[in-house]
């Protein structure tokens, strides 16, 4: 028998899609996907999802939602931790909890605990025991998972290169090759966040999209080297102690002091905890360096309009900037 695994495409889905998929489909299952975000699973996330909940948790249980009917095994894992002495946000530790919770007749989850704060050997029993839903050869589930890594490997080869996620979660398993450079002639913008607010074309309104198309040069936090992020994040007074966090703050303190950028884009999703904190940060460093910076605040409420308007006034300012600055009429 083929089990159905469903993995919802929301919250880390692009920070670890094609591990996931390639170790399940190497057990002999069969990896569903839920669809893209939609208005859909918007709605349905935010009717099944408690109101304290950020835009990124509703929408993931709306692709449960989508999902649930589907399959045999939903796939949520349980993360604590993807660094020795760090955390992520605490909704991913009780995601399964409040799925079950707040969701009627679902399948079985497999929840099984990612906890690296003190030791690496937590993720092989989490590999052990996710593998063991489908067969006892522990032989079996060790290869499926170092096959696993090879296509994992490739994936974020792809996005070293200077493709986004967007892309390389559809490309890692060709054998593509592009050099990671830009057009010099165009404006580079950054654009910083999380992942499931950055590549979740819905909930982000396609902003990477649309800044392509207006031949606009767009990097996010995945393609800065992670040496680089390490190392400008560990300039701060304090530890930052939580990964994604450490994340964004290296990649933008990186790409500002190396002057590669000619402005920035943080896109957050309301009453996020961390982002209040970084954002702070984000924007004094840019301040500094006379980096423009600009914030969107997005919720379930948030209009494309208003979003494309602000992007459009900030990109034309960014120009303007470079075009006409210094011209300036000596009246007044």
């Amino acid at each position: 028998m083929t089990y159905k695994v469903g993995i919802p495409q929301g919250l880390l889905f692009y920070d670890y899609y094609p591990l996931w998929k390639e170790f399940l489909n190497e057990l002999g299952t069969e990896v569903i996907l839920s669809k893209k975000t939609n208005k859909t699973i918007l709605d349905q996330g935010v009717s099944n999802c408690v109101d304290e909940a950020c835009l990124p948790v509703k929408v993931f249980h709306g692709h449960v939602c989508d999902l649930k009917d589907k399959v045999d095994y939903l796939f949520i894992p349980k993360f604590v931790s993807i660094y020795k002495k760090e955390f992520i946000c605490p909704k991913f530790l009780g995601l399964p909890e409040m799925v079950k919770n707040t969701i009627e007749d679902l399948p079985p989850i497999i929840d099984i605990e990612i906890n690296l704060r003190k030791s690496n050997l937590n993720l092989l029993k989490a590999v052990i025991k996710t593998g063991q839903y489908f067969t006892s050869n522990l032989s079996k589930i060790a290869m499926a998972y170092n096959k696993a890594l090879k296509h994992y490997e490739r994936y974020l080869d792809l996005i070293n290169q200077g493709i986004v996620p967007i892309e390389a979660v559809k490309m890692y398993n060709l054998s593509l090759k592009r050099n990671k450079s830009f057009n010099q002639n165009n404006l580079n913008i950054m654009i910083l966040g999380h992942s499931y607010n950055l590549y979740d074309e819905h909930i982000s309104m396609n902003l990477i999209k649309k800044l392509q198309s207006q031949d606009i040069n767009v990097l996010t936090p995945e393609m800065i080297d992670t040496d680089q992020i390490n190392q400008h994040s560990s300039r701060l007074p304090k530890r930052m102690f939580w990964s994604f966090g450490r994340k964004i703050i290296g990649s933008a303190f990186s790409a500002i002091e190396e002057k590669s950028i000619h402005g920035i884009i943080y896109v957050s999703s309301f009453g996020c905890g961390i982002d209040s904190i970084l954002i702070d940060l984000v924007e004094r460093k840019a301040r500094e360096n006379s980096i423009p910076f600009t914030l969107l605040t997005l919720d379930e409420h948030t209009g494309e309009a208003g979003v494309n308007t602000r992007v459009e006034a900030f990109i034309d300012m960014i120009r303007w900037r470079g075009k006409d600055e210094s011209n300036i009429s000596t009246h007044g």
